[in-house]
Parts: structure tokens; C-alpha cells; sequence
């Protein structure tokens, strides 16, 4: 099997290289520099050259909130990018992973959102990875569809990272406690992303840590496992404003990818893992 990779240098796209490397798997990873998601020429061109048999669609914008003020930007990319991706994979009849989100729901109620619930994104980034998926179900039929939420890694910035340098920094930080969902490590998500490509087990799956918790709460293990006093405090949404609305209830049923692929790790066991890699990269950094 060959696989080529979207989105190599992002968080997810570095440990999907990682993990297909450590299985032993042939693959290519491919970023910005190698071609534009809206040069429809380009990226066909770069499939056909390759010829993969799968194509793990990682490349994706992702600033949500800078999402608000470059919408026509975030729907290119997330929207006629992936549409791109699409028609490319097609042209060599390799399967897909698409990466989406939990934003494409409304982030209403307090039911985890299952596989089949509605659309309803509440933000310029969630319609945009919503219009991802619609290219993905409407044009291929050998497809996987990976919903996850909160996701963090070893590589490039994220919550983790950002809450060990403020743990260090000050005495106290004040996190939103009202979202609640299920944070994510890109290392698991990377192991399920190849135990599933050599199947056929195709569809829709929510992937994410079990375990659902608050912003609030998630920074407090952090500051636990990163052994630093800072005190978090919790805070309501409405204490912490931002450009982008954000869902309040970003839990997921991930009762389907259990069936078929076994069971994610805890969320307290992921982080665990991804810090230690983190404090041992900074020791021989």
C-alpha cells in the first residue's frame, strides 16, 4: 500500500507519517510548499505523479476564530481544497481519510452527537468542514470520515503546550468550564487512521479520547501531570469571549468505531504519553 499525506507538517499529519513509517507502510507527506488545496491542476497533478492508494487528507485551515474575519478563505481551503482532494483521489481510485470536527454540529444540549445527528455549525470553521464532508459523501463511496475534537500532540502548538508555558509563567489561570468534550491525541488518532486504511470498513466515525471533561478540567490535569502549582479557575463561556462561537457540548458517541476497531485510550492515559514526549524533547532540545 501507498499513501500519500496532506498536511505532513501539521500536528496529525506528523504522527500519521510516523505511525505509517513504524508499520512499515510506503508513504509520501505533502504540505504547503508542494502545492496550493485551491489549484485543482496542481493537486492532481501531484496525486497521478505519486499514485497512491490512499490519501489521508490531514491539510486543513484551522484558526478558528481568524476563520470569522477570512471566511471566504477557511471555505476555500476546508471547502473546495478538500473538493480538490476529492476529485484527485478519484482520478487514481484511492480511498480517502478526511479529517472533520465536532463544529459541524451546534454544540447544543448535553446528548453526545452520534454519526447520523444533523448538521448545525455555529462558526465560519465548522460550515467549512461541513462542506469538506458533503464533497467527500457526495462524489466517493470508498471513504472515511474521522470526526474528532480538542486534539493535541506532540508536534506544533496546541492547549497542552500552551497551558505548561502559562503553568510556568503565573500562579493562576482562569479556563472555560462549560464546554465539555473529549480531548484528543494525535498519536491515537494516527493509529486508528492506519488500522482502518487497509479495510473496508468505510463510513463516518467519531475518534476522540474516552472520557468527557471541561476545558477547566483538562487544564488541571495538565498542571497535575506537568507537577506546577498554578491554580486554574474556572470560568463561564460568557467570561471568556471570542470572535468564533464555540460549542458547548462537543461530546461525541464513539460507540461506532468502537465496534469496529476497538476502543480509544482514556483521555488522563493520552495525555500522560504526549507530555512525557513533550519534557523529553525539551530536555534534548
Amino acid at each position: 500500500m501507498k499513501v500519500l499525506v496532506t498536511g505532513a507538517n501539521g500536528q496529525l499529519g506528523w504522527d500519521v507519517i510516523r505511525e505509517l513509517e513504524a508499520r512499515g507502510i510506503e508513504c509520501k507527506g505533502v504540505d504547503r510548499e508542494d502545492f496550493d488545496l485551491l489549484d485543482a491542476p496542481a493537486v492532481k497533478e501531484a496525486v497521478i505523479a505519486y499514485r497512491p492508494d490512499a490519501v489521508v487528507h490531514c491539510a486543513a485551515y484551522t484558526a478558528v476564530d481568524r476563520a470569522e474575519s477570512e471566511p471566504e478563505l477557511c471555505a476555500g481551503i476546508n471547502g473546495d481544497g478538500t473538493l480538490n482532494v476529492v476529485r484527485a483521489a478519484l482520478s487514481v481510485d484511492a480511498k480517502l481519510v478526511y479529517i472533520s470536527t465536532d463544529y459541524v454540529f451546534s454544540g447544543e444540549g448535553a446528548e453526545p452527537w452520534t454519526e447520523d445527528s444533523p448538521y448545525g455549525p455555529k462558526n465560519v470553521y465548522g460550515l467549512s468542514k461541513a462542506q469538506g464532508e458533503i464533497a467527500v459523501r457526495s462524489l466517493m463511496e470508498h471513504y472515511f470520515i474521522l470526526r474528532t475534537s480538542w486534539v493535541f500532540g506532540v508536534h506544533g502548538n496546541n492547549f497542552v503546550r500552551t497551558m505548561m508555558r502559562l503553568g510556568r509563567e503565573r500562579t493562576e489561570v482562569r479556563v472555560v468550564d462549560d464546554q465539555i468534550g473529549s480531548p484528543t491525541s494525535t498519536e491515537d488518532l494516527a493509529r486508528v487512521i492506519c488500522d482502518m486504511l487497509p479495510t473496508e470498513k468505510y463510513g463516518i466515525y467519531h475518534v476522540c479520547n474516552k472520557g468527557y471533561i471541561s476545558w477547566a478540567q483538562f487544564a488541571d490535569m495538565i498542571m497535575k501531570h506537568a507537577g506546577l502549582r498554578c491554580r486554574v479557575t474556572p470560568i463561564p463561556t460568557s467570561e471568556y469571549p471570542t470572535p468564533a462561537h464555540r460549542p458547548k457540548n462537543s461530546r461525541m458517541d464513539t460507540g461506532k468505531l468502537e465496534s469496529q476497531f476497538g476502543p480509544m485510550p482514556e483521555v488522563e492515559d493520552a495525555l500522560e504519553r504526549c507530555m512525557r514526549a513533550m519534557m523529553l524533547d525539551e530536555m534534548h532540545a
